[in-house]
This record gives structure tokens, C-alpha cells and sequence, in this order.
């Protein structure tokens, strides 16, 4: 295996500069060959059949899986959310959202980044107290309190109710309009790729097997002729026959 795969790409070229990736498992790779290049400030979702590597591509730019083979280029600020909140349930929520950061961070810094999010009220409230969008958006706070130039999102909306998940996205969506960061969303819904990205990929047998530009005007409607038909397109790519699509 390679041993210095990981690096910092340059300021202003790219937010992820990924040559030749490959992940084996068990003498598999789930991973094969990638190539890709997400630029600064674009939101990208990732879509794919469960399996085919796309939350090990997430742990690979997280910094979480270093036994690789490639070149993988991310920036120094980078955080993650996954779809599970994983709050420390012995700590308040903002002791939660702060949890990690370097020196002695204050009350103040995370309350900053739960405002972000709509729960700043929260800031004192123990974890188990929090509904399950709550426990999402603080989960998305101790991300954003990194000041990230790259967001990883592995399905963080996968576990919510419909109205929780449309509520969600629209924040998600909120904040990287704010921010200007680069986003890279693994999810399963395509509709919900089509709402949020600038670029959607499909991931199959260990590569990116087809791309999709999202020209659409923001905010998006899902009943726009042009949403459905890119929709239609991506899940074709995703092997889904028009009988088994919603309608």
C-alpha cells in the first residue's frame, strides 16, 4: 500500500484532487481506480447502490482510512457528519458541539455555530432530550464550529421523518450558501441530490460511472419538467425501471 497518499491541495485550485484511489477488502476492491475533482465552493451528492464504496470514499477524504492506494488532496479544514448524530450523552449539547476542537473553545464559539442551524435554545439542553432532526442539526453544528473548506455528509438526513428531512436539506442548503465551502453528499435519494447539488455522481463497481450537471435554478421544484426528466435519467443510471420509480 501507499504510505503518503493523503495531502493538502492547493488554495484555490480544488477542494479534492483524488488520482488512481483504490480500497481493497478482503482481497476486493470496493474502490477501484477513482478519479475525481470537486471544486472550491461546489456542493456535489454522490449516489450509488448500497456497497458500492460510497461511504468509504466519505472515510477516505475524512482522513479515517488511510489504507489506500492513490493520491487523495483535501484541504487542512475539513469536517464531517454522519447519519447517525453520535452526541455524547454525559455532555450538554454545546459541550457536544465543541467537542475535539483544539485549546479551551467557549460556550459562545459553539452557540455561534448552533444559530447556524436554528438551535442556539438548545445549547444547554442534555442530548437525550433532543428530537431526532435536533440531534441532526447539532450534529451538523460540531461540524460547521470547524470552519471547514470541504463538508462531508454520509446520509445524514436518512434516519428523519419526510417533514424533518425537507426541513434539513433546506438548512444544509442555507449553510453552504453562507458558507462558500465545497460539499460532498452521500445519499440515496435522488431527488434529494437533484435539490441540493450543483454535480451529481454515480458510483458503481468502485467508480464514477456517470456524472450530472445540475443547471437548475435554485430553489428547486420537483415538479419542473426538467427536474423529472433528470431524475428519470439518474435513475436509469441507478438501474431503477420507470414501474418501480415514485411517481
Amino acid at each position: 500500500m501507499a504510505t503518503d497518499v493523503h495531502g493538502e491541495v492547493t488554495a484555490g485550485r480544488a477542494a479534492v484532487e483524488i488520482t488512481g484511489l483504490t480500497r481493497p477488502f478482503d482481497g476486493r476492491a470496493v474502490i477501484d481506480g477513482l478519479d475525481l475533482t470537486v471544486r472550491p465552493g461546489e456542493f456535489v451528492a454522490l449516489l450509488g447502490r448500497s456497497g458500492c464504496g460510497k461511504s468509504t470514499l466519505l472515510r477516505i477524504l475524512a482522513g479515517l482510512d488511510r489504507d489506500i492506494d492513490g493520491a487523495v488532496l483535501v484541504p487542512r479544514r475539513r469536517a464531517v457528519a454522519f447519519q447517525a448524530p453520535r452526541l455524547m450523552p454525559w455532555k450538554r449539547v454545546w459541550r457536544n458541539v465543541v467537542l475535539g476542537l483544539p485549546g479551551r473553545p467557549t460556550r459562545e464559539t459553539a452557540v455561534r455555530a448552533l444559530a447556524e442551524v436554528g438551535l442556539e435554545h438548545r445549547a444547554d439542553a442534555w442530548p437525550r432530550t433532543l428530537s431526532g432532526g435536533e440531534a441532526q442539526r447539532a450534529s451538523l453544528a460540531r461540524a460547521l464550529v470547524r470552519e471547514p473548506d470541504l463538508l462531508l455528509l454520509d446520509e445524514p438526513f436518512g434516519a428523519l421523518d419526510a417533514l424533518t428531512r425537507i426541513r434539513a436539506q433546506q438548512q444544509v442548503a442555507e449553510v453552504w450558501q453562507r458558507r462558500g465551502c465545497a460539499v460532498l453528499l452521500v445519499t440515496h435519494d435522488v431527488e434529494e441530490a437533484l435539490l441540493l447539488a450543483d454535480r451529481v455522481l454515480v458510483m458503481q463497481d468502485g467508480v464514477i460511472a456517470h456524472e450530472q450537471q445540475v443547471g437548475l435554478p435554485r430553489p428547486r421544484d420537483v415538479g419542473a419538467p426538467e427536474f423529472t426528466l433528470l431524475r428519470a435519467g439518474l435513475l436509469t443510471e441507478l438501474g431503477v425501471v420507470a414501474s418501480q420509480a415514485r411517481p
